[in-house]
């Protein structure tokens, strides 16, 4: 992994897979700070691993999405920041690719919504017909859009180890059952205001996955990425009406190559450069399509 960028300003204080996190330079650390900045690089992760090479262009792409979103959402609280005269600059060479956020205390749970039946869930099902412990009606083929959206949260690992799904008993064990429903409800509506958007669009939001945090005060707020190609299986309608549910925006391109050329054992092989261009051509063709 290539070192961190220095930025005028602000301290690097630890990477993610795909982010890096900072805090204002005159802040003794990450506990006492009143503002962070996410930089998005062009990493691209897959299977819990950071692979190589990046993906050229997709930080700055995948913080267009997220902020897209988060203002087509302004119903529900996130973590963005407005400039002011008391928050730190933020650098024109990371502008783009970067979030200025408020810190919150991240709830350890993921909060996935599944519109679709596909990846992981399309495996489980076939198995025991239903998905997370969520009971599916018999039948279903991959790809089939459910019934309704469900929800099924994961347990968020600690980096380098695997999420794990859970239960909504075993969300309501971890953060309590109010917080516990409330994610639930708060994912829920989240995931069929943006699907509903991307349709009139032409574009499929398949699933997604949710982070939420609460702030100071203790209102709970989106935190991290949202809706981008990353978190996200987006689809074209027009191919899945077609008949063809393979058309994907997001990186399911490096999944499939992936899936056919290694069995997840040892270190991931490198992509090859038609992958990493047809992903980045991907990308680019969801921000058009969205107008984001």
């Amino acid at each position: 992994m290539n070192a961190a960028p220095r930025i005028d300003g602000w301290k690097h204080v630890s990477s993610g897979k795909v982010r890096e996190l900072y805090v204002p330079a005159t802040t003794a650390n990450v506990a006492g700070a009143t503002e962070l900045l996410l930089v998005a690089s062009d990493r691209v992760s897959a299977y819990d691993f950071a692979l190589e090479p990046p993906i050229p262009g997709k930080g700055e792409l995948l913080t267009r999405l997220s902020r897209f979103w988060f203002t087509q959402l302004g119903d529900v609280p996130n973590h963005l920041l407005r400039p002011s005269a008391t928050t730190t600059p933020v650098p024109d060479e990371v502008a783009t690719r970067s979030m200025h956020v408020m810190p919150l205390r991240m709830f350890p749970v993921e909060c996935v919504v599944r519109g679709y039946l596909s990846g992981s869930g399309w495996a489980e099902y076939q198995e025991s017909g239903s998905v997370c412990g969520v009971p599916l009606p018999a039948g279903l083929s991959d790809g089939d859009r459910l019934p309704e959206p469900i929800y099924t949260p994961a347990y968020k690992a600690p980096q380098g180890e695997h999420d794990e799904n859970i239960s909504f008993e075993r969300t309501e064990e971890l953060v309590g059952a109010d917080v516990a429903a409330t994610l639930r409800d708060l994912s829920l509506h989240v995931y069929s205001e943006a699907a509903a958007i991307a349709l009139q669009r032409g574009v499929i939001i398949a699933d997604t996955k949710f982070e939420f945090g609460h702030d100071t005060h203790g209102q709970i707020r989106i935190g991290d990425e949202v809706l981008t190609s990353d978190s996200s299986r987006y689809w074209d309608a027009s191919s899945y009406e077609a008949g063809n549910r393979t058309d994907s925006f997001d990186k399911q391109i490096v999944r499939n190559w992936l899936s056919a050329h290694w069995d997840r054992q040892g270190t991931p092989p490198v992509l090859p450069d038609e992958i990493v261009e047809r992903t980045a051509a991907r990308y680019r063709e969801l921000i058009e399509r969205l107008g984001a």
